[in-house]
This record gives structure tokens, sequence and C-alpha cells, in this order.
């Protein structure tokens, strides 16, 4: 059985899955791995790759494990009338509410997450989920 301290070794796995699906797509992204307490590990830019999501991508990661959610799902909670309007304000607006962060859990442990930008929404969550995935097959 793998461990938590594991997500370190396997990060550069992670950035290569959303690397390869993202060639795959034809789109250049960022992608970042961050750790349980939300500490970034890997992130890699793509050539070509939009510089202003560089900081997206570091958020979606951060967002995605400080509130063990994926920032798609966080992103409908977000809206105005909905519970959580207001969220992206918080944590001195570090909080990224766009799809494509995605958790990586051990079993049901949250152990740290993957954030991707650079793309549409749907993109980014297909980039993400195909790096979160690596993590899950290791």
């Amino acid at each position: 059985m793998r461990t938590t301290q594991t997500l370190d070794l396997n990060a550069r796995t992670i950035i290569d899955a959303g690397i390869a699906e993202a060639e795959r797509i034809g789109n250049p992204m960022n992608i970042a791995v961050v750790d349980a307490g939300g500490c970034l590990l890997a992130f890699a830019r793509m050539d070509d790759a939009w510089r202003g999501s560089v900081d997206i991508a570091i958020g979606k990661a951060w967002t995605a494990r400080a509130f063990d959610v994926e920032t798609k799902a966080l992103a409908k909670l977000a809206q105005p009338g909905a519970d959580f309007y207001g969220i992206h304000a918080s944590n001195d607006g570090k909080v990224m509410i766009f799809a494509g962060g995605v958790p990586i859990k051990e079993g049901e442990t949250v152990i740290g997450a993957v954030g991707v930008s650079g793309g549409t929404g749907k993109q980014d969550q297909g980039v993400a989920e195909a790096a979160a995935q690596a993590f899950a097959r290791g």
C-alpha cells in the first residue's frame, strides 16, 4: 500500500499525464500539483501556454485541495444566490472557481490536487482529470 508521502514522488507522473492529454487535444496548458497542505510540488508550463494562466492553474490546484472538491463543482455552488456565492473573494482572492482543479485521492483521503489552465473549462477539466487519474493508476 502506498503512503501519502508518495504524492511527491508521483508529481512528475501526474504532470506528464496532463501534458500527454493536452498534446492529444492540441492545446498547451499550465499544470500544477499541490500536496495535502496545498503547497506546490510540481508545475509545468507547456510551450505557448498562456502566461496569464500560470497563477490560475496553481490557484485551481490549491482550491481543489483547500475545499476537497473539484473546482468545477465549486463554481456551481458559487453562483449568485447559491450557498457559496462570494467564496472567490475569500483567502485573499486565492480561490479559483473555474473548472480544472481536481483533488487527488488515496482511497477516500485527499492527499493533494492538480490544477490546469490554458483552455476552455471543458479542456482544463479533461486534462486535470487525466492527470489525477495517473496517480490512481500509479
